[in-house]
């Protein structure tokens, strides 16, 4: 069975360095098309969906946050202020370099682990395996895919390569 951390920060730290490289592709792509990378900034797959920025600052949150609290490290708070194209690539190698920090010895073992959380207001507890599998990996995945595809649906030359590195 994988480890707790290979199932956090590993897959996390694959998916962020792939995402880094989407980001770089779609700088070339509005470079070669000579259009500004930071209109896509704020698209959007659908009217009511949030926007790009949003998708990566949830991304990186998700990434980070599992991992801070299953290390039963103190959760970094990062203000959801990136206005740039460069400023979502930035935050995405910021989420990279934190997952850097964190050990296999921090968080292997962390399944029975309590953790807290926030949602809807509300302190929430749960076992770290129930926090990871059932709340962050799924958000995560999520807002990885819809950057993806808002990346994907603006022209940006990405595939399924691309997407899992």
């Amino acid at each position: 069975m994988p480890t707790m951390y290979a199932t956090s920060v590993g897959v996390f730290t694959k998916m962020l360095t792939n995402l880094a490289a989407i980001l770089d592709k779609t700088q070339a792509f509005a470079d070669e098309k000579k259009f500004k990378a930071d209109t896509l900034v704020g698209q959007r797959l659908i009217w009511d969906m949030l926007p790009l920025s949003f998708q990566i600052q949830n991304c990186t949150d998700h990434a980070k946050g599992a991992a801070a609290r299953l290390a039963g490290r103190e959760l970094p708070s990062w203000p959801d202020n990136e206005a740039t194209f460069a400023d979502l690539r930035a935050r995405v190698q910021k989420a990279l370099d934190f997952l850097a920090t964190i050990k296999p010895e921090d968080i292997n073992g962390s399944e029975d682990r309590e953790v807290t959380l926030m949602a809807r207001g509300q302190e929430t507890k749960m076992r770290g395996e129930d926090m990871l599998f059932n709340r962050s990996l799924p958000n995560f995945w999520f807002h990885y895919t819809t950057a993806y595809d808002i990346l994907r649906s603006n022209g940006v030359p990405i595939g399924k390569r691309d997407f899992t590195g």
